[in-house]
C-alpha cells in the first residue's frame, strides 16, 4: 500500500540549506569552483533567465528532503537569476539544473561520485562535467534519452548549452567563452577592468586636453577679430 502525503504535512517538510559540509577540501578546489562559477555567471550576465550557483542544495522531489544533491556548480536555463537558499525544483517550473560540474577532491570515494552520477543522470541534467585537478583528467557526459553518456573526446568538446569550449594546458583545465576569451581568474578579472578603466581615463584627459587647445585656437582667433564659427 502507497500512502501519499497530504499537502499539509508537505508543507510542514523543512528542506535545510546545509548539508553540513565544506564547500571545499582544499584551496584548489575552492579556487576552480569560484572561478568557474563567477565566469559562466559573467558569461550570461545580459541574460535575465539563466541562473548560476555554487554549492547549493537541490531538492527535486517535493516531500523529500532526503534526496538531495550540492552539485560545485550548476546552470539553470529558463529560471530567474536572485538568491536561494537551496533550489527546490517545483518551485522553479520544476526545471531541473541542465549543466553541473564537480571538481573532484582527495575526500570523494568512487561510491560518492557514483551516487553523483547516478543522481544527475535520474534527475534530468542533460550535460555532466567532472575534474580532477590532482591527474588533470577531464570526464564528461552528455544526455542521451533517459542516459548520461560519456564523451569520448573532451580536449575541444564546446558544450551544447553553455556554448564554452573545454582544453587542457600542460594538465590544467582551460575553458574558452563563444567569443573565444578565456575564463579568467579574479586576479585576471581584477587587472582587466583596472586596464579598462585606465584606457578610459586616459580616453577622457585626451578629450578634455583636445577641448582646451580647441578654446585657446577660438580664444586667439578672436583676439585677431576672426570669428571663429566663420572659419
Amino acid at each position: 500500500m502507497v500512502t501519499q502525503l497530504s499537502s499539509s504535512n508537505k508543507k510542514d517538510i523543512i528542506y535545510p540549506e546545509s548539508d553540513g559540509q565544506p564547500i571545499a577540501d582544499n584551496t584548489k578546489q575552492f579556487e576552480l569552483i569560484v572561478w568557474m562559477k563567477d565566469n559562466l555567471e559573467l558569461l550570461f550576465d545580459n541574460d535575465p533567465n539563466v541562473f548560476v550557483a555554487g554549492d547549493l542544495l537541490w531538492y527535486p522531489v517535493e516531500g523529500d528532503n532526503l534526496t538531495r544533491r550540492a552539485p560545485d556548480v550548476m546552470v539553470v536555463f529558463g529560471r530567474p537569476k536572485g538568491d536561494r537558499g537551496s533550489y527546490l525544483q517545483w518551485r522553479e517550473d520544476n526545471i531541473p539544473p541542465q549543466v553541473v560540474f564537480e571538481i573532484l577532491s582527495p575526500s570523494n570515494s568512487a561510491k560518492e561520485m557514483i551516487s553523483k552520477y547516478k543522481f544527475y543522470e535520474r534527475y534530468g541534467v542533460e550535460e555532466y562535467y567532472l575534474y580532477d585537478p590532482d591527474t588533470g583528467e577531464l570526464t564528461g557526459w552528455l544526455r542521451s534519452g533517459n542516459e548520461l553518456t560519456e564523451i569520448d573526446q573532451m580536449i575541444g568538446w564546446i558544450s551544447p548549452r553553455l556554448g564554452i569550449r573545454f582544453e587542457l594546458s600542460d594538465g590544467e583545465l582551460q575553458i574558452y567563452r563563444p567569443d573565444g576569451r578565456r575564463f579568467l581568474t579574479y586576479s585576471e578579472l581584477a587587472q582587466e577592468q583596472e586596464q579598462a578603466e585606465a584606457r578610459a581615463k586616459q580616453a577622457e584627459t585626451r578629450a578634455e586636453q583636445a577641448e582646451a587647445e580647441l578654446q585657446a585656437l577660438r580664444a586667439l582667433l578672436q583676439e585677431r577679430g576672426i570669428n571663429p564659427d566663420q572659419v
